[in-house]
């Protein structure tokens, strides 16, 4: 045999044993390293479940209906002018917050003010014509007494005095017509806003019948927001807007925080029979123009307040055949599984109508390994900046929603357009 081929004899025989080293030593060393793991503190089935806990509370709860609407200015006006005429001067700048009354443009006033002093002089005339007339009246009314003029001509007198006091009435109507109409060469603001983009040149001709335009004024403080709710919530909104208008707010478009603060102003009095919605219109202060026309904005509307109901986080609630349920902390740091009904929830909290009560505490975390009666290791899920401490909340108008936690359960039929979309009782 060469020397070649011993080596690589040698060779494959060294390959084998070490892999039947390596079968028979690796069960020992899988079970080493579990007991090495178990010592340092790893999981153990016996050992209690660590988890996060917080407790149910009583809190007023408000009610939401949720709608996107659309804004639209209170008044709009297309500012026009009423004469004929050559623009002379535009004395307001794009985007300027005018009063009302204020002189946006001025139309050249010369053919309107020589028709304005003619009305003038004819009246000036015909006075004197009257005043003339009147004192021949006094001469024949003189005359007629002593039989030196007859009666037939004191009585064409006296018709003629009567025309011409007609005449001047009629002259003084000429002139107030002619006043007007060179008012019109201002061209005035007639409500006060926010003026648009200019739609008009200095040195253009403009008529009274065109439809372009000078400027458009819009009011924007206050302002409207128009938007739909399902018919199915008319009875809640009737109900709320006999008691007083209804406060609804508009909402950023990631819904959490409001725009504005304003009022339901009016419910459409008809159903719209193709989507089966209602429209309603809101008024907003808008003082800080957070609103402006054409705009998209979600709003909801607050019909009611349940009070001093029990919430809980909405990590709380499980859901199983059986309907909801939480896991609820008992002495000795064990939990118990309790069934419960749901009034409403959202993304943050839910209300609960039956199974708990204010004060106790239940898990938030840790629900793969929780069975009834498991032993846990709580932490406070506040702690852990899981559940935030709740706030104080000021009621909205200080008289809106009377119902309290004794009657949530009504609220389990409500409709899911709410704000805080309910959950069938199991």
């Amino acid at each position: 045999m060469t020397l070649k081929r011993r080596i690589t004899v040698f060779f494959i025989a060294g390959l084998v044993v070490a892999a039947v080293a390596a079968v028979y030593y690796m069960p020992q060393r899988q079970q080493t390293v579990a007991a090495s793991g178990s010592r340092r503190g790893g999981p153990s089935a016996s050992e209690p479940v660590p988890v996060l806990a917080t407790a149910a509370r009583a809190a007023d709860v408000p009610v939401y209906l949720d709608g996107v609407g659309t804004a639209k200015a209170l008044n709009t006006v297309t500012v026009r002018s009423q004469v004929d005429g050559k623009i002379i001067n535009i004395s307001f700048t794009e985007g300027q917050d005018v009063p009302a009354g204020y002189v946006l443009a001025k139309i050249d006033p010369a053919t309107y003010q020589a028709a304005f002093d003619q009305t003038v002089a004819k009246k000036a005339q015909d006075e004197s014509q009257l005043a003339n007339a009147r004192l021949d009246l006094d001469r024949y009314t003189r005359l007629a007494a002593t039989n030196a003029v007859n009666k037939q001509q004191l009585d064409t007198q006296r018709a003629l005095v009567s025309q011409l006091e007609a005449q001047v009435k009629l002259d003084q109507a000429a002139i107030d017509n002619a006043r007007a109409i060179l008012s019109y060469t201002d061209i005035v603001a007639p409500i006060a806003g926010r003026t648009g983009i200019r739609l008009i040149d200095v040195g253009n001709l403009v008529r009274g019948a065109e439809a372009t335009g000078i400027v458009i004024i819009t009011q924007l403080r206050p302002i409207s927001v128009f938007f739909s709710l399902p018919q199915q919530n008319l009875p809640d909104l009737t109900k709320g807007m006999a008691e007083g208008q209804l406060p609804v707010d508009a909402l950023t478009a990631d819904g959490k925080s409001a725009l504005d603060k304003g009022k339901v102003t009016v419910i459409d009095n008809q159903v719209d029979q193709t989507t089966g919605t209602v429209k309603l219109r809101a008024e907003f202060p808008n003082n800080d123009l957070q609103l402006w026309p054409g705009q998209f904005v979600n709003v909801r509307v607050l019909i009611d307040t349940l009070r001093q109901v029990v919430v809980v986080p909405t990590a709380a609630i499980q859901r199983g055949p059986n309907g909801a349920f939480v896991y609820v902390l008992k002495d000795g740091d064990a939990v118990t599984v309790r069934r419960v009904t749901l009034t409403q929830q959202n993304d943050v909290q839910a209300v609960v109508a039956t199974g708990l009560q204010a004060g106790e505490r239940v898990v938030t975390t840790g629900f793969a390994r929780l069975t009834e009666g498991t032993q846990v290791t709580v932490s406070s899920a506040e702690d852990a900046g899981q559940v935030t401490a709740p706030a104080a909340r000021p009621r909205p108008d200080g008289t809106r929603g009377t119902r309290g936690g004794e009657r949530a359960g009504e609220k389990a039929k409500r409709s899911p357009s709410a704000g805080l979309p309910p959950v069938a009782n199991p």
